[in-house]
């Protein structure tokens, strides 16, 4: 008896074409034992589609209408061919009809037996290539397995993103398994060391629009999920509206009562970690024969088709590697939390030495990443080309936060001067005012005091009436000596201030009490009051600036990741200027990463208009702008990074960062 393929249920077709007096009810009788089906076709758009061992007979005339070519894909594709030798035909296989398509070639008209033993040959043939060739498929379908899954571990180890990640996770396994649907548990503690599931995540292919909400369960038996996560055994349900009696888990229909879906085959894989321990659990529900969504509950019913054990032995591999990857995910997200710990207990540091600047680390940052991403979104000018990815976003948030970390190496008193002066040499000067001011008064006092002894009361009128006059004019300079003093001693935002009154009453000089003379302001006095600029004199400047280069080696120490390198590069160039202005290495702008630059404009904007400086004011907007202007002006800072600041309005990004 002819088989297909071990199948003895099935007709087999035979298709005649040309085939002289070999009609099909000759064949078909011939046959009948074998469960053939003979029938006459016209020509070659008369095959039908090749599901089963399938025999063609017909003469080298009527082949030689198909064409080489399209016989031996027929022959690929399972079709067995048997040729009669033609009209013009002779006992030898004609040249232009290779014999390595025909599974034979009989004389015309053949006789009856030889005919039935070349078909009963040929449908063997057709079976065994069959056979062959669903063996390579399925062997090719093997390999192809293989591939996705190895191509799926490596997108799932190199995914750093935890909810990109178990949406990833999610998909492949929809993908591996052509689910309609999937969802994810994950396995928590609940902070007293019982464990709950953690209902995470879903996909539907069908119902993209039912709404989700993440919610706890208890980790037990009564649940699907539960149980797996439990046991650490699959589930491969093919309705799991039939699951029967004498099983601890249940299948909740609520869901579907509530949405209208209709849940049948189920497939539930736990997540074990390389330790063996259940992290998460898989859901695929409603395997499908072809990628169609299902259109309704009834859809579900006629189409949906259950997990098979080598989709169960699939996905359960992607478990293990989802596994592994999700828990490498979540210590990469703990060791990120603990090094965020670290940069926020750096910047603490930093403003608990100078609390008047607390909160500028943060709103620099800040605004240097919205002006990163304000350059990224650009499409056209200067910036087109510019694409900033998350982790280098991240790399420069953290140089933006760490930037003045160096200020831990600042002497404080320089690092919080708020005026030209130190306190106690402003005491120094304010109590040379007293005793100047005391000793005119002393002196007035003894000037009318020997007046009266020498000469009585005789003109006395008209000499205290000029003694006063000279003892206020010389008490008003010397307040109009400290008045100046405290004037020069409050700094200011940019270069300015006319000094020259100073210098004068600076050369001044007084007697002291000993009869020696001294002026009445040092010469260390006069150079801190004829500070142009700012609060700090040249030495104190060049002890501040150190905190750039002490902030690059701090951040040098630390070693980071490939994708944060650049951190100590960054903050390290965030005082430099384009001309090669800046500190502490003078570089010129091609030298200047543009993340620095970047920062540059945040950190100088922040110190105008920051109201927490109290050695100034704070500066208004638009007059820091003005500033930042006259510096692209010069050539110090970026003209194109300015003007996106502005348009972009950066500066705006600040303002919710305490």
């Amino acid at each position: 008896m002819i088989r297909a393929e071990g199948r003895t249920a099935e007709t087999l077709p035979l298709l005649l074409l040309h085939a002289g007096s070999w009609q099909p009810e000759t064949i078909a009788g011939a046959l009948a034992a074998d469960r053939v089906e003979a029938r006459m076709i016209a020509g070659p758009r008369d095959i039908p589609s090749l599901d089963r061992p399938t025999v063609l007979v017909a003469d080298t005339d009527a082949l030689a209408a198909f064409g080489t070519g399209h016989l031996a894909a027929l022959v690929d594709a399972g079709l067995a061919i048997v040729a009669l030798a033609g009209t013009a035909a002779g006992p030898e296989v004609p040249a232009e009809l290779p014999t390595d398509i025909l599974s034979a070639y009989l004389p015309s008209p053949p006789s009856s037996r030889a005919l039935l033993v070349a078909l009963r040959a040929a449908f063997r043939e057709a079976a065994a290539r069959r056979q062959v060739d669903a063996a390579r498929a399925e062997s090719a379908d093997r390999a192809t397995e293989v591939t996705d899954l190895t191509e799926i571990g490596i997108r799932l180890l190199t995914e750093r993103d935890h909810e990109a990640l178990l949406g990833l996770i999610l998909s492949q396994a929809r993908r591996l398994s052509r689910a309609d649907a999937a969802s994810l548990y994950l396995v928590e503690s609940d902070g007293s060391g019982d464990r709950r599931l953690r209902f995470k995540l879903t996909q539907n292919d069908s119902r993209p629009d039912i709404p989700f909400t993440e919610l706890t369960m208890p980790l037990d038996d009564a649940s699907l999920a539960g149980y797996a996560a439990r046991t650490g055994e699959p589930l491969a349900l093919a309705d799991v509206y039939a699951i029967g009696e004498g099983v601890p888990y249940a299948f909740n229909r609520k869901f579907d009562e509530q949405y209208g879906y209709r849940t049948k085959s189920m497939l539930v894989i736990p997540m074990p970690n390389h330790h063996g321990e259940v992290i998460g659990v898989l859901q695929l529900i409603n395997r499908k024969a072809d990628p169609r969504p299902f259109s309704d509950a009834r859809d579900v019913e006629r189409r949906a088709i259950p997990f098979d054990a080598r989709t169960v032995t699939l996905v359960r591999s992607l478990a293990g590697q989802a596994a592994v990857s999700l828990e490498n995910a979540q210590l990469y997200r703990s060791i990120e939390r603990l090094f965020e710990g670290f940069v926020t207990a750096a910047v603490t540091a930093i403003e608990q030495r100078d609390p008047a600047t607390s909160g500028h680390s943060g709103r620099v940052a800040t605004m240097t990443c919205a002006l990163a991403t304000a350059a990224d979104r650009t499409r056209s000018g200067t910036f087109a080309a510019v694409r900033f990815s998350a982790s280098q976003l991240r790399e420069i948030r953290y140089a933006g936060l760490l930037h003045d970390f160096g200020k831990v190496g600042v002497r404080e008193q320089v690092l919080v001067k708020q005026k030209k002066l130190f306190p106690a040499d402003l005491a120094v000067i304010e109590g040379r005012h007293a005793f100047l001011v005391r000793s005119a008064q002393w002196r007035f006092e003894r000037e009318r005091a020997d007046r009266l002894e020498r000469h009585g009361r005789d003109g006395y009128d008209e000499f205290l009436h000029a003694l006063k006059a000279r003892h206020a004019d010389e008490i008003a300079c010397l307040d109009r000596f400290l008045d100046a003093v405290h004037r020069a001693n409050e700094p200011t935002v940019v270069a300015d201030g006319d000094f020259a009154t100073l210098a004068s009453l600076g050369g001044a000089t007084y007697e002291t009490l000993d009869g020696g003379m001294l002026p009445f302001l040092t010469g260390a006095e006069v150079r801190s009051l004829s500070i142009r600029k700012g609060t700090l004199d040249d030495d104190e400047w060049v002890e501040m600036r150190r905190h750039v280069s002490l902030t690059y080696g701090f951040l040098r120490s630390i070693p980071w990741t490939r994708e944060l390198m650049g951190v100590p590069d960054i903050a390290h160039a965030h005082h430099e200027k384009l001309n090669g202005a800046g500190y502490p290495l003078g570089l010129t702008a091609p030298a200047i990463p543009l993340q620095a630059r970047m920062m540059t404009i945040a950190d100088i904007y922040d110190a105008l208009t920051a109201a927490d400086r109290p050695y100034k004011p704070a500066v208004p907007r638009d007059r820091a702008l003005d500033i930042l202007r006259d510096e692209v002006r010069q050539g110090m800072i970026d003209g194109a990074l300015f003007e996106l600041f502005v348009g972009a309005r950066v500066f705006e990004e600040g303002k919710s960062v305490s």
